[in-house]
């Protein structure tokens, strides 16, 4: 399963992109929003730039022709950029539009297997269960990321399933479990992903022989 950063702080993804473990980057207006006074255009090309991988950006229209056009002036930044766009009837139109073009789209805001089913009938290159979310409205949202798994494995289907709107590690290990292409994790939960209290434990107990060793 790969791991993308769930965020559009440039600093957070340079210090990721250096551990090694982040294959792609998603963002969305209401993070694009808290990077206030820079402009949306420019952030983007810095964070493909940074990630050299998928990086989505949100089209904010929804009317067909408008999502066309701000897909089309996006993708045309840089070669990694995937357009997230609602899973809505306009949405799911300009999906089919935009695949037809090549442009590699990303459904968000699922929140049923139906819902993902639709999008990859129409030519999502990937589809974004809100699994969070999900668990919010007291459903389990591992459960309805199982049932789009189980799908798209019966009917062989290429669109990537990201599991989103990650809360905590444990999300993270249930889409793996469940064979999830893509988990996108918020920094903070992809930080807690490297502790454990046993690690911490067994580096203090090092250190503590080492100095032992060198004191002879």
């Amino acid at each position: 399963m790969e791991i993308y950063l769930d965020t559009a702080n440039v600093d957070e993804i340079r210090e990721a992109v250096d551990w090694g473990v982040i294959s792609g980057v998603t963002t969305n207006p209401t993070l694009i929003a808290k990077e206030s006074g820079r402009d949306f255009h420019e952030i983007i090309k810095e964070i493909c730039g940074l990630v050299q991988g998928p990086v989505s950006a949100e089209a904010v229209s929804l009317d067909v022709e408008g999502i066309l056009r701000e897909a089309r002036e996006l993708a045309a930044l840089n070669p990694h950029i995937v357009i997230k766009i609602p899973v809505t009837e306009n949405g799911l139109a300009a999906v089919k539009v935009l695949s037809s073009e090549g442009i590699r789209t990303n459904v968000t805001l699922v929140f049923s297997p139906l819902q993902a089913l639709l999008a990859a009938r129409a030519g999502a290159t990937y589809v974004s269960p809100f699994i969070g979310r999900i668990d919010d409205t007291g459903q389990d949202g591992s459960d309805v990321l199982a049932d789009i798994m189980d799908i798209f494995r019966n009917y062989q289907l290429e669109t990537k399933v990201i599991a989103a709107s990650i809360r905590h590690p444990r999300h993270v290990l249930e889409a793996a479990r469940l064979g999830a292409d893509i988990a996108t994790v918020p920094f903070k939960v992809l930080k807690t992903m490297f502790r454990h209290p046993l690690t911490d434990h067994g580096i203090e107990r090092f250190l503590a022989d080492w100095e032992k060793v060198i004191k002879g």
